[in-house]
């Protein structure tokens, strides 16, 4: 079936599908305060305090817009299919904006003993062996385009246009972008709400991260 599955339906339209799928497991994460393929001993570095401020203003938006339609077209008079159609509209909007959020809380970037996990909420998940990784280090970059982008050899993954630390790793691995193509990349750029603790991570001796 799942091959039958893969041929049938888009690469495109599976990954689409499969953020939907994260998003709603997410959700049931974030509500019973768990979080995604954090493993014993493994360092979490959050990333979601950046975007924090403009996710729920966007988010507190929807909410209101919601009610004002429904305010507004009683005041019009309109048939309760109408006013059923978009509030259930309305409200699958809002379910979304939140299965996004919750991704972003719960699936942070991850430092093991064995790998350094680079996330961008369900819609990207990047694993770098440790003994690829050559080097880390701080930067300041403010002005990134998109929050996955690949120029060239150098992946970036953005928050609120910012990335803060660099990874550059000792041969090329494979990174698979939201919509599913691969690309082959030496340095990987991420931001993280606190540099300080990812750094901190990735310089302990692997052995350290095993057991908390």
């Amino acid at each position: 079936m799942r091959a039958a599955y893969e041929r049938l339906v888009p690469l495109r339209l599976r990954r689409i599908i499969g953020f939907d799928a994260k998003g709603a497991v997410s959700l049931v994460l974030w509500l019973t305060g768990r979080r995604h393929g954090v493993p014993a001993g493994a360092v979490p570095v959050p990333y979601f305090g950046a975007q924090a401020p403009a996710l729920l203003v966007f988010l507190g938006a929807m909410v209101v817009e919601l009610f004002v339609v429904e305010v507004v077209l009683r005041s019009l008079g309109a048939p309760f299919a109408v006013r059923a159609a978009l509030l259930a509209l309305d409200g699958y909007s809002i379910m979304l904006a939140l299965a996004v959020i919750a991704a972003y809380v719960t699936r942070p970037h991850v430092v093991s003993a064995t790998e350094v996990r680079i996330r961008s909420g369900a819609f990207f998940d990047l694993s770098v062996p440790r003994e690829q990784i050559a080097s880390v280090r701080r930067i300041r970059a403010y002005n990134e385009k998109g929050s996955v982008r690949v120029d060239g050899a150098i992946l970036t993954v953005a928050v609120s246009s910012q990335a803060n630390l660099q990874l550059e790793l000792t041969g090329p691995v494979t990174a698979v972008r939201p919509l599913g193509a691969r690309c082959e990349v030496r340095t990987v750029r991420l931001f993280a709400d606190d540099p300080a603790v990812f750094l901190a991570a990735c310089s302990h001796d692997p052995e350290d991260l095993v057991h908390p």
